[in-house]
């Protein structure tokens, strides 16, 4: 019965280190060394004598993204690509801009739960649970407002304002990752069988040909 107990306090504790989202760092820092050839999950310690104070610096949070596109926003990511110093932390953040009624399209992270807190404007934004269920999760964000979308489930915002709006997200992974949905689907490198597209969503194939066009 002992062996049992402990076989199960084992698996328990390898089972919760394996779904962690990155990484527990196992000394005081691990900054990033991306100038290497070796490959690993993650990225590379520098040797911590070259640590430099930059190495956990970024600045830019204050400067508003180009919202002159498509859709209407802009996501300025600081995770470790642009801070070293996050390297196996398991935190990273975003500022996102919108403009009038712009969006950030349906997508997900692979890697991360996020919380999104608005700065300035007001935002629409919504989750959508996984199948068979697939309900709309959604809610109307003021200033100062915050709101949490669950690991791997797809997500939007609107600026349903009529100025700009800015928000923070907060990410649960030094590299979260990030699937947008039209983009994926309809601009993968190499496309997608039309005759796929056709049944999944059920439409003619010069639709489907001419939402490829636009990826």
């Amino acid at each position: 019965m002992a062996t049992y107990i402990l076989l199960l306090a084992f698996l328990a504790i390898t089972c919760s280190v394996a779904l962690a989202s990155d990484h527990s760092p196992l000394q005081d820092f691990c900054v990033a060394e991306p100038n290497t050839p070796v490959l690993v999950n993650g990225l590379v310690c520098k040797d911590p004598k070259l640590v430099q104070a930059d190495d956990f610096f970024f600045s830019g949070l204050h400067l508003s993204g180009n919202t002159s596109n498509p859709v209407g926003s802009k996501v300025t990511p600081f995770n470790v690509a642009q801070i070293p110093g996050l390297n196996t932390l398991g935190v990273s953040m975003a500022r996102v801009d919108y403009a009038p009624w712009g969006v950030n399209p349906p997508h997900f992270h692979p890697r991360a739960s996020q919380m999104l807190t608005v700065l300035e404007g007001t935002l629409e934004v919504g989750f959508i649970t996984s199948n068979p269920e697939n309900r709309l999760i959604t809610k109307v964000l003021q200033k100062g407002d915050v709101f949490v979308y669950p690991v791997n489930l797809i997500h939007f915002e609107r600026n349903v304002g009529y100025g700009n709006a800015v928000a923070i997200a907060a990410l649960s992974s030094q590299n979260p990752g990030a699937i947008t949905i039209t983009n994926a689907v309809f601009g993968s490198k190499p496309d997608i069988s039309s005759d796929i597209l056709v049944k999944a969503f059920q439409l003619d194939k010069n639709v489907i040909n001419y939402i490829q066009s636009q990826f």
